[in-house]
């Protein structure tokens, strides 16, 4: 460690953000450009160098923090980078995006607030880019072998440069008109400008990775021609068959899922669009699922200009602690968290009659009810108990002409016919099923990310493909030098 006292005489500072006002009226991010560099040194100098560092085993990358940690305390950036990339091909966009379970799992956290080790990445992943740590790898030689990746997620991404920079040929085949997955078009500017994006994929361009895009393997191209003209496939498709709400009135006009108005709202920011068809400006929007999904929702409905939002969540209010028995450390504990969007929504009071910010707790959809004319006019509301049972007398009406369903997702998208023509067999939650090695029912088929895992982090969808990568290239090869952070089976520490 750089300095052995740094945890006891440097309190925990994060990156701040810019005002409410100022920063609800465009789609940048939401931070203070140029404020991270100034106390991130001060902030690593915070990581204790611990005997077992448990911030390794809380992140499925198995990211080497204590040692970049010390890098950047010593302003020695280019080894930091080294550090950094390798075990984590996209930093930028975990340190962007990720929840950061590595400081859950810091040791310094079990009495004192965690080592700020999303910043330091975030700091570290952008001075490599600023100082040329980051160029292209291109590989040595060719294998001659062929490898279609059918994804553009950060999981398919992952796999295809894994596999590029040992050496193979990879085409990535992407359904939308740009590479990205959800990180183009289901998160919203202000959490990660496309910018980001564009950059990495041009280093993966440059290293000789080949895209394919508007091609929806299962329509545009059958699965099975697919798979006879490469010598593996990896199926990185994610899990975007979103959950339903199945209560009266789900017919009504202006009930609609996240993922078809979150889309629209970052082609707007990309120049596609004139405006969101499904734009929240001058609407009562009421917000179904507390996760992060939701949280987008709000952010994005914030900056169209509301009348009002309102996110639901079904689970109690968390409280500002850890609970020691239910929630251990290093387990990552369900808290009362402020992200960006919530503190905007509190501040500019967009929903006065929720619990906190924009948020009512404990709180579950009842039915819709409409206009007369067939569209959604109000959302009916009630209290649920630990079991999530109505609480009699509770119920609630809030005026609601614009209804986002964030409920999560359940597994792969069936739609394209990819799933059927290949013949893969599923799991009972609807996962893609495979064996040890990532290996589907049908040879030299792979399953990667949210398709087979289920709805995760971004930090495990880097992992799976990763591991993914160096299970294809030892199928192809008979052996393999790629790094595999993690197994099928393995999943986060919990209780």
């Amino acid at each position: 460690m750089a300095d052995p006292k740094g945890f006891m005489s440097t309190p925990r500072q994060e990156w701040p953000r810019r005002p409410v006002v100022e920063r609800v009226r465009d789609w940048d991010e939401v931070y203070v450009p140029g404020a991270l560099l100034p106390i991130v040194s001060a902030q690593a100098n915070r990581c204790m160098d611990c005997g077992v560092p448990f911030c390794h085993d809380a992140c499925p990358l198995g990211n080497l923090i204590p040692e970049w940690n010390e890098l950047v305390a010593r302003s020695d950036w280019r080894a930091a980078s080294e550090r950094l990339h390798a075990t984590n091909n996209f930093p930028e966009f975990t340190g962007r995006l990720c929840p950061a379970p590595c400081e859950a799992g810091c040791v310094l956290a079990i009495n004192q607030p965690a080592v700020t080790i999303k910043n330091v990445e975030w700091a570290i992943a952008e001075r490599a880019w600023e100082e040329g740590f980051v160029p292209p790898r291109p590989p040595d030689r060719l294998s001659g072998k062929t490898v279609a990746v059918i994804g553009s997620g950060p999981t398919g991404l992952a796999a295809a440069q894994q596999l590029t920079r040992a050496g193979h040929t990879v085409a990535v085949y992407e359904k939308d008109d740009r590479i990205g997955g959800l990180l183009r078009y289901g998160i919203p500017e202000f959490k990660m400008e496309k910018r980001f994006l564009d950059r990495r994929l041009e280093q993966m361009r440059a290293e000789g990775t080949r895209f394919r895009t508007s091609t929806a393997v299962g329509r545009d191209v059958p699965a099975p021609e697919l798979r006879s003209r490469y010598d593996a496939v990896v199926v990185a498709t994610g899990a975007t068959a979103w959950r339903e709400l199945p209560v009266p009135g789900r017919e009504l006009a202006g009930v609609h899922q996240a993922m078809e108005y979150l889309p629209p709202a970052n082609r707007v920011c990309a120049g596609d669009l004139e405006a969101n068809p499904l734009s929240a400006a001058g609407r009562h929007v009421v917000i179904v699922g507390g996760g992060d999904t939701g949280a987008d929702c709000l952010g994005t409905a914030v900056r169209e200009g509301a009348a009002s939002v309102t996110q639901l969540d079904i689970y109690a209010r968390p409280g500002g602690e850890r609970d020691a028995e239910a929630e251990p450390w290093p387990t990552y504990p369900k808290l009362y968290r402020l992200s960006g969007a919530h503190e905007e929504a509190g501040e500019l009071r967009t929903a006065p009659a929720a619990d906190a910010d924009a948020r009512l707790f404990a709180a579950s959809t009842l039915r819709f009810t409409g206009d007369g004319r067939g569209r959604v006019k109000e959302l009916h509301v009630v209290e649920v108990d630990e079991g999530r049972q109505p609480v009699p007398g509770t119920e609630r009406v809030l005026p609601a002409d614009l209804v986002l369903l964030a409920l999560g997702f359940s597994g792969p998208d069936r739609a394209d016919g990819l799933i059927g023509q290949l013949g893969l067999e599923t799991e009972p939650r609807g996962t893609l099923a495979r064996d040890g090695e990532f290996g589907t029912n049908v040879p030299g088929v792979f399953a990667a990310g949210d398709a087979a895992r289920g709805q995760s982090l971004v930090v495990w969808a880097i992992a799976e493909g990763r591991a993914v990568a160096a299970a294809v290239d030892r199928y192809l090869m008979g052996e393999s030098w790629l790094e595999a952070p993690i197994s099928p089976h393995d999943r986060p520490m919990a209780v």
